[in-house]
């Protein structure tokens, strides 16, 4: 439980394409970033500084006051051993927490499990955007999905089915070549008429809603409004996810990466005053992750996809600071001559979560016991 004898809630917000987190929580007193990255980096006088090493970009100027407010554990050099470089693959193994073989239950879904075993309720954990993450598929698990809040049992009848029927068929084609048609249908079978019971709790949300924030009109703010509404719902949901994509970032990187790193920190400081505002927070932790980091050096206009990378951990119980180690920029230390190398595996901090906030046991969720950091007081 948390302080105020709420159940702990988590919301996710998976960074899709690979954020750079060297361009996020800067090393702008390592002259080795300067030499590495001619073009696509942030100049020292523009950082916003933590300490005499790091500091932050100064797109993410609400995230750096979080972290000053002591309320950010910025969980440094997180990966895992032998990465993959591609989107597909390394999305599918932080989904599934299974980095050698296919993975066919999220690691999400296995938690929802753990805390509804019975499946009382549709709603215990919600995505909100296009699609259904791996992360939060298990078997027989009912998972609630939102593209739309404020359009939620709106639409007719048929309209409706034919876009449940376009999504999961959408789910087939994906997940059908990776894991077998039989456990697809399966899972599609158990759990298709779920959506349409969760859309009809869920229309009562927005209209329960009241708020003096003003969330920015963009994606990522939106869905965080919608987390925002829901929780405040009070309809049992335990776990939120939700994406921001546009961070796979080859070229352009300096003209499309500030803007992504606005709207996450505006969305991210408006959702916590949100919810302090209605006396809602306490409960709340939110993981922030992507499924890499970027390469040390840039190509000129952007980067390539790398190894290490970080992830950020907000939240009123939250202890904050940096935990584990910056990965080390020394050329000698690069992974492949080229990446920076993971200080903790990914799984640990899953862990962290799952164990120290969720009051769950890690094991056979994140398939191990991992190292685990501390961050919560």
């Amino acid at each position: 439980m948390a302080a105020n004898g709420k159940p702990p809630v988590l919301v996710i917000v998976q960074l899709t394409g690979g954020n750079d987190f060297m361009n996020t929580l800067v090393p702008y007193t390592n002259p080795i970033y300067y030499d590495s990255r001619p073009k696509v980096v942030i100049p020292e006088e523009d950082v916003l500084p933590i300490n005499d090493e790091l500091g932050f970009n100064p797109n993410a100027a609400p995230l750096k006051e979080i972290f000053d407010d002591g309320k950010m554990a910025i969980v440094q050099g997180i990966g895992y051993p032998n990465a993959s470089r591609s989107h597909f693959r390394g999305m599918d193994i932080w989904h599934t927490c299974e980095p050698v073989q296919v993975g066919i239950e999220g690691w999400v879904g296995k938690a929802i499990r753990a805390i509804d075993p019975k499946k009382e309720n549709v709603l215990t954990a919600i995505n909100f955007g296009k699609g259904l993450p791996r992360a939060v598929v298990a078997k027989g698990v009912p998972i609630g999905s939102v593209g739309d809040l404020d359009n939620v049992g709106l639409m007719t009848g048929i309209d409706e089915e034919a876009r449940r029927s376009k999504a999961l068929d959408m789910f087939k084609k994906m997940y059908s070549p990776a894991i077998g048609t039989g456990p697809v249908m399966e899972y599609l079978s158990q759990t298709g008429n779920d959506v349409l019971t969760g859309a009809d709790i869920l229309k009562t949300a927005p209209a329960m809603y009241t708020s003096d924030v003003e969330y920015a009109e963009n994606p990522i703010a939106k869905s965080l409004k919608d987390v925002a509404r829901v929780h405040l719902a009070d309809l049992g949901t335990r776990i939120f996810y939700t994406t921001h994509g546009g961070y796979d970032h080859h070229a352009n990187e300096m003209k499309s990466h500030p803007q992504l790193l606005r709207d996450l920190s505006g969305g991210v400081m408006d959702f916590f005053q949100d919810l302090r505002a209605h006396n809602a927070s306490e409960e709340v932790v939110m993981l922030i992750f992507t499924e890499f980091g970027r390469r040390m050096r840039d190509n000129g206009s952007g980067t390539d996809h790398g190894t290490g990378g970080g992830a950020f951990i907000v939240g009123e119980r939250v202890n904050g600071g940096l935990y584990a180690e910056y990965p080390s920029l020394d050329p000698s230390d690069w992974e492949h001559g080229e990446d920076l190398k993971h200080n903790i595996d990914f799984r640990g901090i899953y862990g962290t979560l799952l164990e120290q906030w969720m009051d769950l046991d890690p094991e056979p969720i994140v398939n191990g016991r991992f190292e685990q950091i501390h961050p919560f007081n």
